[in-house]
């Protein structure tokens, strides 16, 4: 009985000490270092800080929609050449396309008649004044003659507004008020703007119907609209007037915008909410439809425990950890929780109090001594 008692004591304590030993194994010891190598480790305090925020956000760009016009045609026909495409940078009053309009000819037709028929009215209303002056006829007669003169007047006034909102050329509207022949000419489209061509709706051959068919859009690319589209976690930090940097692409060039509008709306499926940035494209670096990468920093002040990038170290799992000094000299490992990141620090809500001194330079040596 006594070898019995004694072998399940041998046996319960043999048990216990492999339990001990097995959780020593897990569990991480601190570092110890020499006077030596803790010359070469660096540490810094961490303390509770107020900051901004910088939210990163991804964003496509599209143009300004208060600085580009839809071109409609003007006239009706078959589109009979395009003369641009989209890309292409156009100056007001630049030609579009061309297009077999007989409302082009219609109205170059109604203005010639309406001058000649202004002319005549003018003209007889002067005689029947001379003649009033010297008592030939009665003066109801000159009144009504004025009167005839006025309105082929206003008619020549309507026609030529005609000709003006057809973009018809200058030196064809002087042309016809000389009385010169005209050879036939097709409607020419316009741009209303200078800009870039971002958008053609029609093709050759294509039946256009006046003030109705969409032709082109012109719109002014020296300045853009960025939408970012930023998490709803996120959104509360985010305001109107929050400056933005927005990368190009083009050679690791950024441009600073402003966020002008914040949508009032989720997205149900990506739970994003679009952010307008206006951003200065002097150079024309953003293209329209392109994808960007955008930071907006926030005004609003945030308190935190700040800790420098470098102090950062990953696990095996990715999981983030740093090294804190301990009294005694030695180093433990600290697993912490990462917040937003502001510069080149983040923010700990989890895994470290203020005082505390955690390693910034030599993290990886530590690390490499503890896994020896």
């Amino acid at each position: 009985m006594l070898l019995l008692v004694a072998g399940g004591s041998v046996a319960g304590c043999s048990s216990k000490t492999d339990d001990s030993a097995a959780a020593a194994s897990v569990t991480p010891t601190n570092v110890t270092l020499t006077a030596d190598q803790r010359k070469h480790v660096r540490l810094a305090t961490v303390e509770r800080s107020q900051y901004q925020r910088t939210i990163d956000a991804t964003g496509s760009v599209d143009f300004n929609n208060e600085q580009a016009t839809a071109v409609l045609a003007p006239f009706s026909g078959p589109v009979a050449r395009l003369l641009v495409d989209i890309g292409d940078h156009v100056n007001k009053g630049d030609p579009l396309a061309q297009v077999d309009s007989p409302d082009f000819a219609a109205a170059i037709t109604a203005y010639r008649k309406a001058l000649t028929t202004a002319h005549t009215a003018r003209r007889l209303a002067d005689l029947e004044k001379d003649l009033v002056d010297h008592q030939g006829v009665a003066k109801r007669e000159e009144d009504q003659a004025q009167a005839d003169a006025a309105n082929a007047d206003a008619d020549a006034d309507a026609a030529l507004k005609a000709l003006l909102a057809l973009n018809v050329d200058p030196k064809v509207i002087k042309a016809v008020e000389q009385g010169q022949a005209i050879a036939p000419i097709g409607g020419v489209i316009r741009s209303p703007i200078a800009g870039t061509v971002v958008d053609r709706q029609i093709s050759p051959g294509q039946l256009l119907q006046a003030g109705t068919t969409p032709c082109f859009t012109v719109a002014d690319m020296s300045r853009v609209w960025v939408m970012a589209q930023v998490a709803d976690t996120d959104v509360a930090s985010v305001g109107v007037g929050d400056t933005a940097d927005v990368s190009t692409g083009v050679g690791g060039k950024h441009l600073t915008g402003t966020v002008t509008k914040i949508s009032a709306l989720v997205n149900s499926d990506t739970r994003l909410v679009p952010a307008r940035v206006v951003v200065d494209n002097p150079q024309g670096l953003l293209k329209k439809q392109a994808y960007v990468a955008v930071q907006i920093h926030s005004r609003q002040p945030t308190n935190g425990l700040l800790v420098p990038v470098s102090a950062l170290l990953r696990d095996e799992e990715n999981l983030p950890f740093v090294y804190v000094a301990q009294p005694d000299g030695s180093y433990a490992r600290r697993s912490v929780t990462l917040g937003h990141r502001t510069g080149d620090q983040f923010d700990i809500p989890a895994g470290l109090k203020a005082g505390e001194q955690v390693v910034v330079d030599g993290g990886i040596f530590v690390q490499f001594m503890q896994n020896q």
